[in-house]
Parts: structure tokens; sequence; C-alpha cells
């Protein structure tokens, strides 16, 4: 059956990741609009987690949008400049990242009928991360996105959510695309200009 909230919020994401390439403040206009239809999207498909990610992902998009709109560089009061991630965030990043891991999946098993609370969980995690990341404009968060995005599609189609199957397919190659174009404009700027 055809699920027109499923190719709506498909249609949102390709604005999203269309406007996330081009590194526009605007994407977290998308981003609470679109995360909320996802909340009944996925709970109507018994991806409790991403349900719950979805809630975050709102949330999270009006922080992104201030932090975009009010952190300067120290020097120059510019926007926020698209940098690599410092390497003394890699290890906090890790450990969030498993400790969200496993405590995603607690609650999906223990409080859910979730069929994939592993993937599901895994998800949630790597996209908190993610999320962290583009707030703060590294570079990496591409990365992390390439492997929440070929993990969802492959949920999606297993859940019987062919578009949003394909929105995740088609964001994979927009990542690498984005990555590419991100690092170009990073090597021209220096990290240790920003606030910490």
């Amino acid at each position: 059956m055809l699920d027109y909230l499923d190719i709506f919020t498909t249609i949102l994401g390709l604005l999203y990741i269309w406007l996330e390439y081009r590194a526009s403040i605007w994407l977290w206009l998308v981003g609470v609009v679109m995360p909320a239809l996802d909340v009944v999207l996925y709970w109507r498909h018994g991806l409790y987690g991403d349900a719950g990610m979805a809630c975050y992902y709102t949330l999270a998009a009006v922080y992104g949008f201030l932090f975009w709109r009010f952190r300067r560089t120290r020097k120059s009061h510019e926007p926020l400049p698209i940098v690599y991630m410092p390497r003394e965030k890699y290890l906090p990043a890790a450990l969030f990242f498993f400790l969200a891991w496993a405590a995603t999946y607690y609650v999906l098993v223990k409080w859910t009928n979730s069929t994939v609370p592993v993937l599901d969980s895994f998800t949630n995690a790597m996209s908190f991360v993610a999320l962290w990341a583009l707030a703060r404009k590294y570079l990496e968060q591409w990365v992390l996105w390439i492997v929440v995005d070929v993990v969802c599609c492959f949920l999606y189609v297993h859940k019987g959510i062919p578009f949003k199957a394909f929105l995740y397919g088609l964001y994979i190659f927009i990542a690498v695309a984005g990555y590419f174009k991100w690092r170009s404009q990073a090597k021209r700027v220096k990290p240790k200009n920003l606030n910490s």
C-alpha cells in the first residue's frame, strides 16, 4: 500500500540533503519539519528507535540552527567555517557512540517489540554523533552519515518503506559528493581559530 507520508518526507529529505551539501543554514528548517513527520511514519512501521531518533532530530535541528547562526570565529566574527574534527574529539565521540548504542538497544529490547533492535539502535547512536559533528561543521560528519545511510537503506527495504529506502540510497552518493566538496573548503580553514 502506498504511504503518502513516506513520499512527502522523502521529498523533504531530498531538499534537506541538497541544503546540507551547499552548507546552507536553511537545512535546519527542513530538519525540524521532516523528522517531526518521520516520528509518525517510523512508529507505524515498528521502527521505534528511529521514531525516537526523529524526536531528537527535531530538537537537534533547532540547536544546529542556533549554533550555525550565532557561533562565530574568535578573530574575524565570520560564520562558523567547515573544519576537520580535532583529534582529541575522536575518543569522546567514539565512547559516546558505544554508550548510546547500548542504551538505545536496551530500551528497544526492554520496552518495544522491535524486530531489528541491533541495527535500529546502531543508526540512532551513530546519528547522535553525526548530528553533533554536523552542527560544528566537522568534515567527518559525512563519513558518519554514509555509514548511517547504508544501514538505514537496508532497514527501510526490510521494513517496507520503499521511498525512504530510495532516499537513503541516494543519500549515500550525495554524502560522498558532500564529503569531497566540504573537504576542498576545509583545507582553507584553520581549526585553531575556532572557539572550543
